[in-house]
């Protein structure tokens, strides 16, 4: 059986973890570990009372820095990323389980229901994220965030998962490492979780939705929270789209989309122009940030093109033993790809055939 390790990060987020943590000790993985980021709070108490791991780091990291170490001190086949502002439902890692055994399957994706604080009266009858994609624009989009979960009932392919809760395959992480980095340490938090699963759609691994795992979570920054956001975090998250875009496109991909992509990035340069301008600083940021991205970029490149090439990007060893290939299937980044909608209503499905009358004799 696939072994599961739940891995969470604490930054003094004690009262959260308060009400997430003893929810992910309870889902029978083979490990909880959680990230003490340099905590002065009660991070390491309640790690001892709820029977977690604890992973100490005595300087303060940003958060694609310490989930990196995170996910290197982990054992297990799979790999739980769950936010401490994130509480799993019972029965959530047991959802997830039937997906593990599918060879091309990189990350299973749950349903993330919006809530407004910990306690269960905090929580709202409304989606906060079933996945995340990335559209023709070249933009990231939490997927159907703020509406009735209703919409998004069925498990099916998706572009990939939202950081704060998403289960990755230990291969498919190993893969997309650049180096020791899993996500890129340069641009932080934002955009980290979309930047990682555009570079393992090009590497060929998949991602699926699973509406059965249900977690309710707080976000901190969202379509429907943005005027709460201060500025630094807004440029930061303008800068890292234009980053991700530096790495991760292809000529193949941008010859495609070039109008949208083009049309896209005239608007939000207006935008700053005539109302944020203080988001027309990313543009010097990313300037800043060019040749460590384009040295990802060449990585990230080289390693699509033997993907697609169909040469074997890494031996996926079965219960036999014996390595298997992904270059038979498309490498292209399914832009714009949501999950399966609801199932269509039972007046509008076509009708059945009479069914033959078995009580007749016969003739």
């Amino acid at each position: 059986m696939s072994r599961v390790t739940i891995l969470m990060l604490s930054v003094n987020e004690a009262p959260l973890l308060r009400h997430s943590l003893p929810a992910a000790c309870a889902q029978g993985a083979d490990e909880v570990v959680v990230i003490d980021n340099a905590c002065t709070d009660a991070t390491p108490e309640l790690c001892e009372r709820y029977g977690a791991r604890r992973l100490r780091l005595t300087r303060r990291r940003g958060y694609a820095a310490a989930m990196n170490a995170g996910i290197a001190a982990c054992g297990g086949d799979w790999i739980l990323w769950c936010n401490a502002d994130c509480v799993l439902e019972p029965g959530f890692l047991e959802a997830l389980r039937p997906h593990l055994y599918s060879p091309t399957l990189g990350a299973v994706v749950p349903r993330l229901m919006r809530a407004t604080g910990m306690e269960p009266q905090d929580r709202l009858d409304e989606l906060d994220a079933a996945g995340l994609t990335i559209d023709r624009r070249r933009r990231k989009g939490l997927v159907g965030h703020g509406l009735p979960p209703e919409r998004f009932s069925r498990t099916g392919p998706v572009f990939g998962g939202d950081g704060a809760c998403v289960l990755y395959r230990r291969e498919c992480l190993d893969e997309c490492a650049i180096g020791l980095e899993v996500l890129d340490e340069d641009m932080g938090l934002w955009a980290t979780d979309a930047d990682l699963a555009w570079r393992a759609q090009l590497l060929g691994w998949e991602a699926r939705y699973e509406p059965r795992a249900v977690a309710w979570h707080k976000r901190f920054s969202s379509p429907s929270t943005r005027a709460s956001v201060d500025a630094a975090h807004l440029r930061l998250q303008f800068r890292n789209r234009l980053l991700m875009i530096v790495k991760n496109e292809t000529a193949v991909g941008f010859l495609r989309s070039w109008p949208s992509i083009l049309g896209s990035e005239v608007l939000a340069l207006s935008w700053a122009v005539l109302r944020e301008r203080f988001l027309l600083g990313a543009y010097l940021d990313v300037l800043r940030g060019l040749p460590a991205a384009r040295r990802r970029r060449r990585w990230v490149q080289s390693h699509h093109r033997a993907a697609k090439r169909g040469r074997t990007v890494a031996a996926r060893r079965g219960r036999g033993g014996e390595g298997r290939r992904r270059g038979g299937r498309s490498t292209a980044p399914p832009f714009g790809m949501l999950p399966p909608g609801p199932p269509a209503p039972v007046n509008d499905l076509p009708e059945a055939e009479p069914a033959a009358d078995r009580t007749q004799p016969a003739g």
